[in-house]
């Protein structure tokens, strides 16, 4: 029995001992873990790149309503006569001077007919009375006529003469009336209106068409106040439309007004060309010129909890994440603000890491070694 109780003891011993070896075991390799993790070895090998400081095109990104640059309103000078006849429509491009309604003018040709012939009948009389004063003068210088017949005759001669001038205005009047029948462009342009058809009784001062002068349109850019002072007129500009593409322009004119409700000024983007119509909403990036700014490869920025930033090694190869601020984006490149120039940022690999980890920096690949020329084959003799 004192036997059996011996050999249970000692198996407890044993047992207890092993713990212990285990438990000291496992502490050691916890402790090599942790030297492995934060000491001499490496966790992960990346590339770096240096943030450089370049000049980049600056641009102020703006919308708005196109419109036109000058519309012209086409109206009736002439009122009460019928349109016989309508010759353009919405959309159809016009040259100055060229014919776009015919109202009724038989009225007015026979008004034209009356005028001339009552011109002709005052240039008669005025002929006649001509005659008479000069006849009256040379009795009276030779004393056969009283000076009271003379003043009669050169009376009648001044009346009728004033009655040709009469006659003659009357007759431009119904002239030009005769022309205002025909309404005319007063401009060349593009038509983007029309309120007239045929058979209609147009009033005078009706506005009939609108024509959008030289067919030139421009863009009501909106600019936030806090830009404006960025854009100048002359600059270039890219103006798009998810409709109809993009097109080039240039600032015609910047407003000295902003909008105190929304703090909008507006710049006035003449545009080069396109399918653009009045009415229709565009986008514009208007360039103002170069800035310097930090640059770094697109691949090394992150995004962490809804914040851009870069990891940038720092001592013993440990890197840590710097936030920073997108300027401008491309697929290669990306400027950026908070970072200073020189700093070396982690590109491949840097979705792997954590604040704090220490990295190895992958060797820059070498240029390939030229191949030997291969010697000249010997002429053949």
């Amino acid at each position: 029995m004192a036997n059996i109780l011996r050999n249970s003891l000692a198996g407890v011993a044993v047992m207890a001992l092993s713990v212990t070896l285990a438990a000291c075991g496992g502490e050691g390799e916890a402790k090599k873990a942790e030297t492995k993790a934060g000491g001499g070895a490496s966790s992960q090998t990346v590339s770096v790149a240096v943030a450089t400081l370049q000049n980049l095109p600056r641009t102020v990104t703006a919308s708005g309503s196109i419109s036109a640059w000058e519309e012209v309103p086409v109206g009736a000078e002439t009122g009460g006569l019928t349109a016989t006849g309508v010759f353009v429509d919405e959309g159809t491009w016009v040259r100055q001077g060229q014919p776009l309604v015919q109202l009724n003018d038989a009225l007015l040709k026979a008004q034209l007919r009356q005028q001339q012939a009552a011109v002709q009948t005052a240039e008669a009389n005025a002929a006649r009375d001509q005659a008479a004063l000069e006849r009256a003068q040379e009795l009276k210088e030779r004393g056969f006529l009283s000076q009271a017949s003379l003043d009669t005759a050169l009376a009648n001669q001044r009346a009728s003469a004033a009655n040709v001038s009469a006659a003659q205005a009357s007759l431009s009047e119904t002239r030009t009336r005769l022309a205002q029948a025909t309404i005319k462009a007063p401009v060349s342009g593009q038509v983007i209106s029309r309120s007239v058809t045929r058979g209609q009784i147009v009033g005078a001062g009706t506005e009939l068409f609108r024509i959008v002068r030289d067919g030139r349109l421009e863009l009501d850019a909106q600019v936030p106040e806090t830009e404006l002072a960025l854009v100048r007129a002359g600059q270039t500009a890219v103006v798009s439309s998810d409709q109809v593409g993009e097109t080039t322009g240039r600032v015609r004119i910047v407003t000295s007004e902003v909008d105190a409700a929304n703090r909008l000024g507006t710049a006035r983007i003449s545009l080069a060309g396109g399918d653009f119509r009045p009415g229709m909403f565009a986008r514009a990036r208007i360039q103002v010129g170069d800035r310097p700014a930090v640059t770094v490869p697109t691949a090394s920025v992150l995004y962490r909890e809804n914040r851009a930033g870069v990891f940038v090694m720092g001592a013993e190869n440990r890197v840590r994440f710097q936030t920073v601020t997108v300027i401008s984006r491309t697929a290669d490149e990306t400027a950026v603000e908070g970072l200073p120039a020189g700093s070396r940022v982690v590109v491949a690999g840097a979705g792997f890491l954590g604040d704090g980890d220490r990295v190895t920096v992958a060797a820059a690949p070498r240029p390939a070694a030229a191949a030997p020329t291969a010697p000249a084959a010997p002429a053949a003799r």
